[in-house]
């Protein structure tokens, strides 16, 4: 029981050390006067994947490589099966022409790195992240390249936020803490859960850290549905499962290798990734063309629901 409140309290941690940070962040890079469009692209993605990023971090660290790898792997089967598909059956989205040409291909070309990176010696070693973090850059590009519109249409809703030089400091350094002590918490309680179930921490961090990692996209993106804003897309989840394999799996094993404890993440949670992210192609052309409705959304979170099912079973 104090292991679950201790999880509970540290995902409240990280969520609100997340918030500060990317609130100062935002506030520091405009007062620094840097353009809202490398903000957009660089600043505000990287402060919301600090969660994850923390997470991975300490979790390799500390000797936990599953929980880093199953907090990857289970956020992004997460963000396109349970968050999508409940989004989708509250409110239809309609899909932009990015989707194809961008956004998808680039998230499977990630996924597919990750995979034969793993497969090939069931580790992610330094020059992998490396490689990775290379592949970040690139991706940034292609971004500002072919979807510049869309990217300076975005970069405008960064709201300007008037903080002062100490609030921001503050906030900067409160943040940091969070998130640090956050991660300790989580982690440590992840661990000894694990242990007193007699399960691996593989199942651990794909069944409750990532769910609790993809709070914020949800409680995000309902807010906006019954706000009415239209800013709703199938890009921003793509492109938060684009992160969080190059930036926060690329980082984490430039600090410090990954090697797979757990066959099972490679012999059945990797594939579960690679099929929903497959999936949601033929899902945006049919039975709707460029539309995810209800029946859709029924189908992920069934998806997910059999996921989860299938690891307990």
């Amino acid at each position: 029981m104090i292991d679950a409140i201790a999880i509970v309290v540290g995902l409240a941690l990280l969520i609100k050390g997340g918030d500060w940070l990317l609130d100062a962040s935002v506030a520091l890079s405009l007062r620094l006067n840097v353009p809202k469009i490398v903000i957009g692209m660089t600043v505000v993605s990287f402060a919301t994947s600090a969660p994850e990023l923390i997470v991975s971090i300490k979790s390799a660290l500390k000797g936990f490589p599953d929980l880093a790898l199953g907090n990857i792997v289970g956020s992004n089967i997460a963000n396109l099966a349970f968050v999508l598909g409940t989004v989708i059956v509250i409110s239809p989205i309609n899909v932009t022409k990015s989707f194809y040409k961008t956004d998808w291909p680039i998230m499977i070309l990630a996924t597919f790195l990750f995979y034969f990176f793993l497969v090939d010696d069931r580790i992610i070693s330094q020059v992998e992240g490396g490689i990775l973090l290379i592949a970040l850059v690139l991706f940034l590009l292609v971004i500002l390249v072919f979807q510049k519109k869309a990217v300076i249409e975005k970069s405008l809703e960064v709201n300007q936020i008037e903080l002062t030089l100490q609030k921001m400091i503050g906030l900067l350094l409160l943040g940091s803490f969070c998130l640090w002590l956050g991660a300790e918490v989580l982690v440590g309680s992840a661990v000894s859960i694990a242990q007193s179930m007699g399960v691996s921490e593989r199942i651990v961090s794909i069944s409750v850290i990532s769910i609790g990692t993809s709070i914020p996209e949800l409680s995000a993106s309902i807010i906006a549905i019954f706000n009415k804003e239209k800013a709703i897309s199938l890009g921003n989840l793509i492109g938060s499962n684009i992160f969080n394999i190059l930036a926060v799996m690329g980082a984490t094993a430039l600090i410090h290798p990954i090697q797979i404890v757990d066959q099972a993440l490679l012999s059945n949670d990797m594939y579960w990734m690679l099929a929903v992210s497959i999936s949601i192609l033929p899902l945006v052309f049919f039975p709707r063309f460029m539309r995810l409705g209800r029946y859709e959304g029924l189908f992920l979170i069934s998806f997910y629901a059999l996921f989860i099912y299938q690891m307990f079973s």
